[in-house]
């Protein structure tokens, strides 16, 4: 593990040399300094932690903490002060000290303050890294496609992530990406640090659903026992998804409007009103226009939901990014299932870019997981892949002799060449046939085929 930086900045030579060596000895790397501007030097090559005089000869220390704060806001600093100075040094609190320590001070006091310290930097490094890796997946450049459709979509939701817009409705079709989207939205703007919280509000009861956005009080229901913080309050200064929107009861849906409206919102039981700074992602794969007029769906807060609507394109609206999707998923799952495979073959991706995809591309990935999954061979052709089979235009790949041709014979010939291609693997076989095993092998045995 890499040494903690440790810079002592004191003019007393032999305040600096003990606080040195002792620190030297708990194998810290120690840098030290006899003036205000040979520390702030010093600062620039890296430092993780500053003891610092509150009285040098150059620059007083609240004017180096000053500085050090603004250029370098991950060192902290201790203040090294005279009993004269404590009213300065809890000014120093205020400006961002971590602490301060009194002179004459017990160096044993020094080295427990300087492991705390140290600790919290640790820590805040860890969280600081924990959220990066949370929010990788989670950037713009995760959103696979660069058809026109895409690119507008991609734009739109930049401008959104980095817009101060307390409201947005994503709509599309079950599989587009909808939640991914809220997600690039909260992790690529100003709130990707705080809380993203998200809720399918089809999955809960109307009574389960207010109690986990609203939260209750102690004794407000039968079950509950303690109070509950819900997800508005939870996710302050973040994000709350809500998934499937047009499933919240009307009841609900009234109170959604009041926080919409006034930021402010009740647990349930409780009387006092609690305000929170959350941005709502709101989706939903329903016409809420028809919801609306149907009076399924308040027309209030349809309107006040929709302040920024993004559409999500289907998979067949932008066939293009096909390939470009297919050879992501290849790349993802080679990794997760230590697999080989190299290439999906054209007469494959050519059936993969025709077929229709109503699950869009929720729908395509499973069929790479699935293809992924069972094949032994370093390409996937059209037999990894048997929905495709009864996609197909029956003339494809078929044409009739002038002369004719039985229907037995027929058979035959496309029982051969599914053996052919699967290299006799009849399960493979069959599943391009849009047959199960049992009936491809009553086939072979009934045209007495051989497996290739």
């Amino acid at each position: 593990m890499e040494k903690a930086r440790v810079l002592v900045v004191d003019d007393e030579d032999l305040i600096r040399w003990s606080l040195v060596e002792r620190l030297a000895q708990e194998g810290y790397e120690m840098v030290e300094a006899a003036t205000g501007q040979a520390g702030l030097d010093l600062c620039h090559e890296g430092v993780d932690l500053i003891l610092l005089d509150y009285k040098l000869p150059d620059i007083d220390g609240l004017t180096i903490l000053k500085r050090v704060r603004q250029s370098h806001p991950d060192a902290l600093v201790i203040l090294l002060t005279a009993y004269s100075t404590i009213d300065s040094a809890v000014e120093a609190i205020k400006l961002g000290a971590y602490h301060y320590l009194s002179k004459p001070f017990d160096i044993d006091e020094v080295v427990l303050l300087v492991q705390k310290a140290l600790e919290t930097t640790q820590l805040r490094r860890e969280v600081g890294r924990l959220r990066d890796q949370e929010a990788r997946p989670y950037q713009l450049d995760r959103i696979i496609g660069e058809s026109p459709a895409m690119q507008e979509v991609k734009a739109l939701l930049q401008k959104i992530a980095t817009s101060p817009a307390s409201t947005v409705l994503l709509t599309g079709e079950s599989g587009t990406g909808k939640d991914l989207a809220a997600k690039v939205i909260h992790y690529t703007g100003d709130r990707a640090g705080r809380p993203f919280m998200n809720i399918t509000c089809s999955a809960l009861a109307e009574t389960l659903l207010e109690s986990e956005l609203f939260g209750h009080e102690r004794g407000a229901f039968t079950d509950a026992r303690q109070m509950k913080r819900g997800l508005l309050e939870s996710a302050d200064h973040g994000t709350v998804f809500l998934d499937e929107i047009s499933e919240m009861a009307a009841s609900l849906q009234a109170k959604l409007l009041r926080f919409l409206e006034e930021k402010t919102f009740k647990r349930i039981g409780g009387s006092t009103d609690i305000t929170v700074n959350v941005r709502i992602v709101a989706a939903t794969n329903r016409n809420l226009d028809d919801a609306v007029k149907q009076g399924k769906f308040r027309e209030d807060l349809y309107y006040r939901l929709n302040v920024l609507p993004v559409g999500l394109p289907t998979l067949r609206e932008r066939s293009s990014d096909i390939p470009t999707l297919v050879k992501f998923f290849v790349d993802a799952f080679n990794a997760e299932f230590r697999k080989h495979v190299t290439q999906v073959t054209p007469d494959a991706m050519e059936a993969l870019t025709r077929y229709p995809w109503p699950g869009n591309v929720r729908e395509l990935r499973n069929a790479i997981e699935r293809a992924m999954l069972l094949t032994d061979s370093e390409e996937l052709g059209l037999e990894e892949f048997p929905m495709l089979a009864t996609r197909l235009p029956l003339t494809q790949g078929v044409e009739l002799p002038a002369s004719g041709i039985s229907l037995d014979q027929l058979e035959r010939v496309l029982v051969a060449q599914a053996l052919k291609r699967t290299k006799g693997n009849q399960t493979r076989a069959a599943a391009l046939l849009g047959l199960n095993r049992d009936q491809i092998r009553y086939r072979i045995d009934k045209f007495k085929l051989e497996r290739p």
